[in-house]
């Protein structure tokens, strides 16, 4: 006994199957920008942050304390493309009150640099006290 319907896939059935390859196809190419997305941003942010601590140990070794209120400056590009550096100097005694001026500075160095066309920005601190 033979049925007629027997003979093959229809074409009902090739095209779930091709819905269904087209569903976890799309899955997986999500997923996988998605991953890479993230790698890219964490690669992004590391650099910036590589940035901001040179930017930071290069003035604790090459400025003298009383340089440091020279040093401020508007934000520029960095040697790496598509990083901009602002380096900000503070003294304490004006962050804080009952503190001797002069005495102790606050160096902030800000890595701003664009990351799926948002601004973002690594800031780093530190904080230098005048050698006697």
């Amino acid at each position: 006994m033979s049925f007629k319907n027997e003979r093959g896939y229809t074409g009902i059935d090739i095209a779930i199957a091709v819905v269904v390859l087209f569903i976890l196809v799309s899955a997986i190419a999500m997923l996988s920008y998605g991953f890479n997305s993230s790698a890219k941003e964490i690669e992004k942010k590391a650099e910036a942050t590589r940035i901001a601590v040179e930017e930071i140990e290069e003035i604790k070794n090459t400025v003298s304390f009383e340089e440091l209120d020279n040093l401020n400056t508007q934000t520029q590009e960095t040697d790496t493309t598509g990083f901009f550096r602002t380096i900000v100097i503070e003294d304490y005694a004006d962050l804080h009150e009952n503190k001797v001026p002069g005495l102790v500075k606050k160096i902030t160095v800000k890595i701003q640099y664009n990351f799926k066309a948002k601004e973002q920005t690594v800031e780093l601190s530190t904080i230098v006290s005048k050698e006697n």
